[in-house]
């Protein structure tokens, strides 16, 4: 039986040596360059035929794309090509950002994973990226290097529709900065899709928590979800409430609740809208019962 897309369109490659020279060539070919660092998807949307560039730009040997590094100051820095496994091996991002590990391991395959990077699950733009929900948790920075030098912008100002980010013309992701957690920080990723392992996600909803005497409750909460709305969103409402308190089954539930009131689901080949904001209701007071049984272990 013949293929409807046998092979990959003809294209030119590029393997990029320097930043300068990454820029010059996103400003001279707007419409037909395309980055590519692990090229899980890229070559993916060729092969179907829903992109055709002429250009692709190899940036994984750029100086410091594929590096993972650590200071208790600063936070983790995370090259924009390092790929997931290294990510979710690495063992600062195992001691201090178990949520991050969580969110990449949700990633499709292990073998995918050698070769998937961060940067380009969330350069994607994708409403059910995995990797998202953690930048948004964490409040990652995202940096990007351009033609005006280089620019942080932060994650929750990053997504800004489906397939759509900040990124402006020349521009390229050459990092995620992420801060260290605040003390006694909890966090949980929780995702659900179609298969156990592997498949985009019809919903998923993480949540975070750390104590702070300046909350009525004693503990702030951050609140996100992905796959229930143009872009993965934080849920400042369900927030709000968590700080106000008391922590319980009932706040929880109410928190939950406006969680699923944030979402703004679509019909699709996954689910339907009405499951999906049955299920944001039920992930994410999942998450925050777990989160706020960490908590209380550490306390």
């Amino acid at each position: 039986m013949e293929l409807a897309n046998p092979g990959l369109p003809n294209f030119d490659y590029v393997r990029a040596t320097t930043p300068a020279e990454v820029i010059g060539l996103l400003l001279q070919h707007p419409d037909d360059a395309r980055l590519f660092m692990g090229g899980t998807d890229v070559f993916v949307r060729m092969r179907d035929g829903a992109m055709t560039p002429k250009l692709l730009i190899d940036v994984k040997r750029l100086p410091g794309l594929t590096e993972i590094t650590y200071d208790p100051e600063t936070g983790l820095h995370i090259g924009a090509a390092a790929n997931m496994n290294a990510i979710a091996r690495h063992p600062v991002v195992l001691e201090h950002y178990p949520l991050l590990v969580e969110s990449v391991n949700a990633v499709a395959s292990y073998p995918l994973r050698t070769r998937a990077t961060m940067g380009g699950n969330l350069c994607n733009a994708s409403p059910c990226a995995d990797t998202a929900l953690a930048a948004l948790l964490l409040e990652a920075m995202l940096v990007a290097a351009g033609p005006d030098g280089d620019r942080a912008i932060p994650a929750g100002a990053f997504f800004l529709g489906p397939g759509k980010h900040a990124l402006k013309p020349g521009e390229f992701l050459t990092r995620i900065e992420i801060p260290t957690p605040p003390a006694g920080w909890a966090g949980r990723f929780i995702k659900l899709g179609r298969n156990a392992h592997g498949d985009l996600a019809i919903a998923s909803a993480a949540a975070g928590g750390y104590p702070d005497e300046s909350a009525p409750s004693g503990y702030r909460f951050r609140v996100a979800l992905g796959s229930v709305a143009p872009t993965p969103i934080r849920v400042p409402e369900a927030e709000a409430i968590l700080a106000q308190g008391p922590i319980n089954e009932k706040t929880c539930d109410a928190a939950a609740d406006a969680a699923r009131a944030a979402a703004r689901p679509i019909d699709d080949v996954r689910a339907s809208a009405k499951y999906r904001k049955a299920m944001v209701k039920t992930l994410t007071r999942r998450a925050l019962v777990e989160v706020w049984a960490m908590l209380q272990k550490e306390g």
